[in-house]
């Protein structure tokens, strides 16, 4: 089993950057596809980004392609969100996931969730 923790989520700025990220317990999160979704007030749950279990592949939604940058250190059990150009229509809380899986998933059909962090993009 693994528990997840997000951290980093808050307001911003148009424009701003925050960088998120999610610790995870227990000793094979290298074994896990990790993936970011984030979800709107009244939207349904939205992908984001995922990357492989090494770290050697990455997708992201086309919204936040060339802005965002998923990433993972496997030595400290933990995934990244870097997004950078944040937007208002960027706000929602972001989900951390986790799934034993070899390829990549887009859809949230992912195993483990964390809380989720909140971050909010002023105009």
């Amino acid at each position: 089993q693994v528990q997840l923790v997000e951290s980093g989520g808050g307001l911003v700025q148009a424009g701003g950057s925050l960088r998120l990220a999610c610790a995870a317990s227990g000793r094979t999160f290298r074994s896990y596809v990790m993936g970011w979704f984030r979800q709107a007030p009244g939207k349904e749950r939205e992908f984001v980004a995922t990357i492989s279990v090494n770290g050697g592949m990455t997708r992201y939604a086309d919204s936040v392609k060339g802005r965002f940058t998923i990433s993972r250190d496997n030595a400290k059990n933990t995934v990244y969100l870097q997004m950078n150009s944040l937007k208002p229509e960027d706000t929602a809380v972001y989900y951390c996931a986790a799934v034993n899986s070899i390829v990549l998933i887009t859809t949230p059909n992912y195993n483990y969730w964390g809380q989720g962090t909140q971050v909010t993009v002023s105009s």
